[in-house]
């Protein structure tokens, strides 16, 4: 349990500005005011003041010196996370990482890169694609969102299927830890294995054990020719099967394979005031990418060919393939906008689940059956990255009923969805992490061994409990001291 703060708010400020000078401390509280309102504007933050840091230096100094007053610390991105991982209570400083913001190399030979934690995630893809290389890294939210946050928070996106969530596409960190010291792991081997992967600990774990300022990052080749469908199907069963013979079958970087509901699609349609593409009305749809190293047409052959057989084996009732970027610009964004689509209807209750990709069909059939009978009214908007079992399982307002009656079932239908997770393997978070929103369901659900490790952890290298405390992890002591 973290004792009281050491030390008066005036005293802090008056701490850190000799520290880092009035250029990083910020109390007024119209220039802070950006910093406290987090996406879906569940939570407010309330933090004491706000600190811009422009090195890592400054970074350490920060803390250093907030470690020994005991005074929290909040490090936060780009703002864009959805489950309160980057909100400041009261008493805590919170850290953002925006001035931090510089490309420090690209390096064509190790196709890697160097860059600060504070970086926005497109301008990351810009540069690489410069250089002509790939960073892969896709979310809806790379305008806004910075790297740094993307691996503390482990992200995932559209190209997990090919090429893993953020923590396949790091190499190395430079991290300062809650007592103000530097640790340099900002190696760029591919291979390296003396000991523990230090870095690991750091992606994924929100805030809570550091403040990741530097990152090396790996690059690939830049595909010559995309090509993308958007396919119609009957069946969730039936887009399973056309993931297998894509992946099997397609010679080429099968790169994303997004399910759509029907209900889903239509809303991105209406969103866009565009006509779905393909006419006719069906249950499902997948938006699918297949890369190649190589612009020829025989790759657009041999996916036409592919996509055919799939319709002659009556796996898909209708298929749209993209003749240039512009058009396939359009499906992605079609399928991106989904999220900002359901807010047109009124309260959403959301789930973002992974489950075993083969049983992501008996899971939905499941759990539609478990949530009608508690709201038979219910609009259910699905839609997510099937190629990797990442899957958003979303509630959206019926048009019978007021946003605050609807949420009122919110904590009955999370039990339900996230038991018959359980029932079924998979993960109540998959890519959007525990933050403040689920950190209870963590406590109740993971495994007990795993929370006693996580909770050692988190004692060994934040032993005061500054970084980021209360998010991921409650205050209490490990589980199997109860």
């Amino acid at each position: 349990m973290r004792n009281a703060n050491l030390i008066t708010s005036d005293e802090l400020i008056e701490g850190l500005l000799q520290r880092v000078g009035p250029e990083v401390v910020v109390t007024d509280l119209e220039i802070i005011k950006p910093f406290l309102y987090e996406e879906r504007g569940l939570y407010q933050g309330h933090p004491q003041l706000l600190v811009l840091p422009r090195s890592t230096e400054e970074v350490a100094s920060i803390i250093e010196f907030c470690a020994k007053v005991n005074v929290p610390v909040v490090p936060q991105g780009g703002n864009t996370g959805l489950v309160g991982g980057a909100v400041a209570g009261e008493g805590e400083v919170l850290l953002s990482l925006r001035r931090m913001s510089h490309i420090l190399s690209v390096d064509i030979a190790n196709s890697t890169m160097i860059v600060e934690g504070g970086v926005v995630l497109e301008e990351i893809q810009e540069a690489a694609k410069k250089e002509g290389y790939l960073f892969p890294l896709k979310l809806g939210a790379q305008g806004s969102c910075q790297i740094g946050g993307n691996i503390a928070t482990n992200a995932g996106g559209i190209n997990v299927l090919h090429y893993g969530n953020a923590r396949e596409l790091v190499l190395g960190l430079e991290v300062v830890l809650p007592d103000g010291r530097i640790w340099n792991g900002l190696r760029s081997l591919h291979k390296d294995n003396t000991g523990y992967s230090l870095k690991n600990l750091f992606i994924g774990s929100e805030g809570t054990l550091g403040v990741i300022t530097k990152a090396v990052l790996k690059l690939f080749p830049q595909p010559r020719d995309k090509i993308t469908a958007l396919c119609a199907l009957d069946s969730v069963e039936d887009a399973l099967s056309l993931l297998i013979k894509m992946k099997s079958r397609a010679e080429y970087g099968l790169t994303a394979f997004e399910l759509m509901s029907s209900f889903s699609f239509s809303l991105a349609c209406s969103h866009y005031n565009k006509s779905n593409p393909i006419e006719n009305n069906y249950e499902w749809f997948v938006l699918l990418e297949i890369s190649g190293l190589e612009s020829t047409e025989a790759m657009q052959g041999r996916i036409e060919e592919l996509l055919m057989e799939a319709y002659d084996d009556e796996l898909i009732k209708d298929v749209v393939i993209t003749k240039n970027l512009r058009q396939a610009g359009d499906l992605w964004n079609l399928r991106e906008s989904i999220p900002e689509a359901q807010k047109r209807l009124g309260g959403s209750i959301k789930h973002d689940v992974s489950i075993p990709v083969y049983r992501i069909a008996e899971f939905l059939e499941v759990a539609e059956k478990a949530i009608s009978q508690v709201l038979p009214e219910a609009k259910f908007c699905t839609f997510g990255h099937l190629g990797d079992g990442s899957i958003h399982y979303n509630l959206v307002q019926p048009s019978n009923m007021t946003e605050s009656c609807f949420f009122k079932h919110t904590e009955k239908v999370n039990t339900i969805v996230h038991d018959i997770v359980d029932q079924f393997e998979g993960s109540f978070s998959a890519e959007h992490g525990i933050g403040l929103m689920k950190r209870e369901e963590l406590n109740r659900r993971k495994d007990p061994v795993e929370l006693d490790l996580m909770y050692k952890l988190k004692a060994a290298i934040d032993p005061l409990g500054i970084m980021n405390p209360g998010k991921m992890l409650t205050r209490r002591h490990s589980p199997l001291d109860r």
